[in-house]
């Protein structure tokens, strides 16, 4: 359950038009479901502004598929996410709740279901490389589940910087920045030293040797000389775009703005 739809339960409730028995009802599921292999989180999306996403590595396909139906049935209006499914998990999953789209690599596929209004806030998803762009995918699609608007700026990383520096008004323009980058990383100091806007660094797997499969990013951007970066794990567009949702969504202080 999200806020809009707990608020129409109350105003049916208070209208007349649901008894208190049928709200304690909807009400018990509130926290959260016991479906025998995972405990559904439906409280999440009041607490956070996001609602629980469905990581699908180590599940079976028809349990990725009941979490999501689980997730759909309980909320009419919140967001579904299923991340890094691969093509059995992502077809169970839509044969078992139609009308998701899938994006990125068929192996490691996100899968939205009602994603939300698009907002009024950009952001954009800079990568250094296009080895980059499976990350940049999941990242893209969690940010618009969310209803983020996001833009995308690719291939700009620091080996031709004169490609990063033809796009100065993007960097200013955006609400906030993701920086996705593999090697030893430095794209995401180089773009922390050029905007105000908050910075999310994902270190990525991409590299040879030394690169560590992203470890070597991963320290690089955790001692950025860029002061204030927000650096999550290691090819975890999911984190970095969740990071940013958390700056715009949370709905405590939405309430806050909203009151007289």
């Amino acid at each position: 359950m999200d806020e809009v739809a707990l608020r129409q339960l109350i105003d049916d409730v208070r209208a007349g038009t649901r008894s208190p028995d049928d709200a304690v009802a909807t009400l018990r599921h509130l926290p959260y479901t016991d479906v025998g292999f995972a405990r559904v989180d439906h409280h999440r999306h009041i607490r956070q502004g996001m609602a629980e996403a469905v990581y699908g590595p180590g599940k079976t396909p028809d349990q990725a598929a009941q979490i999501v139906a689980e997730l759909l049935a309980r909320s009419a209006t919140a967001p579904v996410v299923l991340t890094r499914a691969d093509g059995p998990t992502v077809s169970a999953a839509l044969q078992a709740n139609p009308g998701g789209r899938a994006t990125g690599p068929s192996g490691a596929s996100t899968v939205v279901w009602r994603p939300a209004p698009a907002r009024p806030e950009r952001i954009l998803v800079t990568t250094d490389g296009t080895a980059d762009l499976p990350v940049a995918d999941e990242c893209d699609a969690t940010l618009t589940a969310h209803g983020l608007v996001a833009d995308r700026l690719t291939d700009v990383g620091v080996a031709g910087i004169h490609r990063l520096l033809d796009h100065l008004p993007a960097l200013a323009a955006a609400d906030a920045v993701i920086v996705i980058a593999g090697m030893e990383g430095a794209l995401a100091s180089v773009v922390g030293g050029l905007t105000g806007a908050p910075v999310v660094a994902v270190p990525t797997s991409a590299g040879y040797g030394a690169a560590l499969d992203g470890v070597t990013a991963l320290l690089g951007m955790l001692a950025s000389c860029a002061a204030g970066i927000t650096v999550v794990g290691i090819d975890n567009g999911f984190g970095a775009a969740s990071a940013v949702a958390r700056q715009f969504l949370n709905p405590a202080r939405s309430q806050e703005r909203a009151a007289p």
